[in-house]
């Protein structure tokens, strides 16, 4: 039996990620990715049972290093507005410094894959987060509404200004660029929507 090589497996990555992206899941094989990533086919059953396996696996691996990321110098004790500052610096950061796999994460999410991938990543998301939320709202920091809600009004607007961001136009086809006094406009009227 062959063994893994760490190198191969990182190369092989890469090249699925930016295929992913790129070419879609529809338009993604096992045997382009093996071209792509200049090894063998077989070499990529070492890894990956299939196409479906390797995309949940990157799609698990991706969404960890994005919470680990939204996560870093953040604690569910800190104040509600210093919380949410922390985690909008690191989602823009992370999605500016890992464009591709922000992209591929966003793709999975809209996919099939969805669920498999989310249901190894998101319970402890959900603790962090779900702590964060409630010391907010005992600390009348935060209103009580449904989460849905919350993210909506908490995220949406950020995400919209990353994208403007990615695409270099706004919605008026303007060229846009982001930058912290975008961040710091939108996120004290986010704080201020969401205030009791």
């Amino acid at each position: 039996m062959r063994t893994r090589d760490e190198n191969k497996e990182s190369i092989v990555k890469v090249k699925a990620l930016e295929m992913l992206v790129n070419e879609g899941f529809d338009g993604f094989s096992m045997q382009k990715l093996a071209k792509a990533a200049g090894v063998s086919p077989a070499t990529l059953y070492i890894y990956y049972k299939d196409k479906d396996d390797l995309i949940v696996k990157l799609g698990i691996e991706e969404g960890k290093k994005m919470i680990a990321a939204t996560f870093e110098s953040f604690s569910p004790e800190m104040p509600f507005a210093e919380g949410l500052r922390v985690q909008w610096y690191n989602r823009v950061r992370y999605c500016m410094e890992q464009g591709i796999s922000t992209c591929f994460f966003e793709q999975a999410k809209h996919s099939p894959y969805r669920d498999k991938i989310t249901a190894s990543i998101v319970e402890d998301f959900k603790e962090v987060m779900g702590k964060f939320i409630q010391n907010a709202i005992q600390n009348r920091e935060l209103v009580s509404v449904p989460v849905e809600v919350f993210w909506s009004i908490a995220f949406a607007p950020l995400y919209n200004l990353i994208r403007f961001h990615q695409t270099g136009k706004n919605m008026g086809n303007r060229d846009f660029s982001l930058t912290d006094d975008y961040i710091e406009q939108t996120l004290t009227l986010v704080i201020k929507a969401l205030k009791p």
